[in-house]
């Protein structure tokens, strides 16, 4: 008689039928919330407009306003000359300007819309260095027309000529703040806040240097701060959801030593040799400036829409 192979059966195991299956378990929720998991609010873009238009109103377009900041030019009765920053400025014959104060504005913005548009092409994010490039352009674009024909200075209170030529918004604080906004939108999220920290720290010493020295107001310089943190507000509200970025992770002492450093910066570009009063206005207003711009560019955590 042949015998054959049965074929193998698995071991029972006693009670085995009567065990349920598992459930699957679901899958684990990174702690970092992804751009598509992200709001993105369009209220920031809204505030950073009001407040430009209300720095406008209140500063320009009412006497005491401008009273108040006329008053700061007659603080400083030697000039230019007694900003320590002086040397640095371009304004000095000979002097190597500071970018982008004097001649060296425009090869500033020049040479930061070229580095702009190569992080975009190295990294190839797309979406976002167009939203970059667009920060860039309504910024400075847009102080150009606001100057021009949309925001005058009108004469409220009788003020000397020379008074009456500066523009509202500074050109020279605007270009900082939107290449700082700019170039946090095109780089990798793991230096983003480095990036920031770099940029506030500039702004910080071009929005000093540029109220103290008499090229522009301290209204002036927090128009422009604004106007650039408006308009990096509506760029990432615009953005597509997988391209709009989202939460920014900083190291914890990150904001403290920007601020910190953006305070210390800002007092040393504001100081001048005859006057306190003024040195102090033109720090204080380049700190806002600079907090502005963390703010907008760091500082803002992104929101966890409800499942």
């Amino acid at each position: 008689m042949t015998q054959h192979d049965s074929p193998s059966l698995p071991a029972h195991r006693p009670g085995a039928s009567r065990q349920a299956p598992e459930a699957p378990q679901a899958p684990e929720v990174p702690d970092d919330p992804s751009p598509s998991r992200t709001t993105r609010p369009w209220m920031p873009a809204l505030l950073y407009a009001l407040g430009f238009l209300t720095v406008y109103l209140l500063a320009i377009c009412t006497p005491w306003g401008q009273r108040a900041e006329n008053a700061l030019f007659a603080l400083g009765a030697g000039g230019s000359e007694e900003a320590w920053i002086y040397p640095l400025s371009g304004a000095d014959y000979g002097s190597t300007p500071l970018p982008p104060m004097e001649l060296s504005a425009k090869p500033t913005l020049m040479v930061g819309l070229a580095v702009i548009v190569v992080l975009t092409l190295v990294r190839r994010c797309w979406w976002q260095g167009c939203a970059a490039l667009g920060v860039v352009i309504l910024t400075t674009g847009g102080k150009e027309v606001l100057e021009s024909s949309i925001l005058p200075r009108p004469d409220l209170v009788g003020a000397p000529e020379n008074l009456l030529e500066q523009g509202f918004p500074s050109g020279h604080t605007a270009i900082p703040a939107a290449l700082t906004l700019a170039a946090v939108l095109v780089v990798s999220p793991r230096v983003r806040p480095y990036v920031a920290t770099v940029g506030v720290l500039w702004l910080a010493c071009i929005a000093a240097a540029s109220a103290t020295m008499g090229g522009h107001r301290p209204s002036e310089v927090l128009g422009a701060t604004l106007l650039a943190c408006a308009c990096y507000g509506l760029a990432t509200w615009l953005l597509p959801p997988a391209a709009a970025p989202g939460a920014t992770w900083s190291p914890r002492a990150l904001p403290v030593i920007t601020l910190t450093l953006a305070l210390a910066i800002a007092l040393v570009s504001g100081a001048r040799n005859d006057t306190l009063t003024r040195s102090l206005t033109s720090a204080a207003a380049a700190f806002i400036c600079a907090a502005l711009v963390w703010y907008a560019a760091v500082g803002r955590p992104a929101r966890r829409t409800r499942r």
